[in-house]
């Protein structure tokens, strides 16, 4: 379904589109001859980035659409599925990819939180009840990617919010692959992207991070492979190394010791025989 969903005069509908990783699939979906709808919150830089867009293609101009989007909205993302409908008829492959990244703790910045959950959770719901039923109604090979992230599955200290919320895409990702697989006659899949250490927005790129061109090409690999889950290495950390620290994390649960016990002093030797 992946390669169908792919060809060229199809729609990719994509959030956090301004920039990183969403600028680079939607830069590879033009370049596949698709047609884009790029969204983000921020209209000027979505501006500068749909000519980026518009130049990686060899089309009209017309076939790529940018569209302001508070992806935290329910209302809004109706509004960016009726424009995307209106202007190209369907609807091939949907990328809920925004982002927030938010600093603080457990019980503080309450605020944060509440961007944190609309942005990086509510956007991915809100994409996936706005355009999914769509999809559905099409029957043609469709494909929704939720981009996760490794800290939604290893839940390193330092950024609660953020792991709270991508673990939440993993899992609502997972529910969403198992309710589109088992509906009769279904022609869309789902699939979770998971990046590793990658250099985004404006973020100064240091040696061991991957660019988000890098991370698109996994994806797609992924996509046309058929792989739900679509884990991306870096330069620091192989798929070996990952491997080893989600088998780690399940048995924290399985031999009852304490959380995040990769990062307890106790462990500490352990998990370094564990995982060299």
């Amino acid at each position: 379904m992946s390669d169908a969903a792919l060809e060229s005069g199809r729609t990719a509908v994509v959030t956090g589109a301004a920039s990183g990783i969403g600028l680079a699939a939607c830069r590879r979906f033009r370049e596949l001859g698709m047609k884009v709808c790029m969204a983000d919150v921020d209209d000027q830089e979505l501006s500068v980035a749909r000519q980026e867009v518009v130049d990686a293609g060899h089309g009209d101009a017309g076939d790529v659409l940018a569209v302001t989007t508070d992806v935290g909205s329910l209302s809004a993302m109706q509004s960016l599925k009726d424009s995307v409908y209106e202007t190209f008829g369907e609807v091939g492959v949907l990328m809920n990819n925004a982002v927030a990244r938010i600093e603080g703790s457990c019980w503080d910045s309450y605020d944060q939180w509440q961007l944190a959950i609309d942005v990086n959770l509510r956007g991915v719901i809100n994409g996936v009840q706005c355009f999914v039923p769509a999809m559905l109604a099409q029957a043609t090979p469709c494909t929704v990617i939720n981009t996760g992230s490794k800290q939604g599955i290893t839940n390193p200290p330092g950024k609660p919010a953020y792991n709270v919320c991508k673990a939440a895409v993993k899992a609502y990702t997972e529910c969403l692959q198992h309710e589109l697989r088992s509906r009769d006659g279904c022609r869309i899949s789902a699939h979770l992207l998971v990046p590793g250490w990658t250099t985004t927005g404006k973020r100064e790129h240091k040696k061991g991070a991957w660019l988000p061109n890098q991370v698109i090409d996994v994806m797609m690999a992924g996509l046309r492979n058929g792989d739900f889950y679509i884990m991306c290495p870096d330069d620091e950390v192989t798929p070996e190394m990952d491997a080893k620290r989600i088998v780690w994390g399940a048995f924290d649960i399985v031999e009852n010791r304490p959380a995040l016990s990769r990062w307890h002093p106790d462990y500490a030797s352990a998990f370094e025989e564990f995982s060299p």
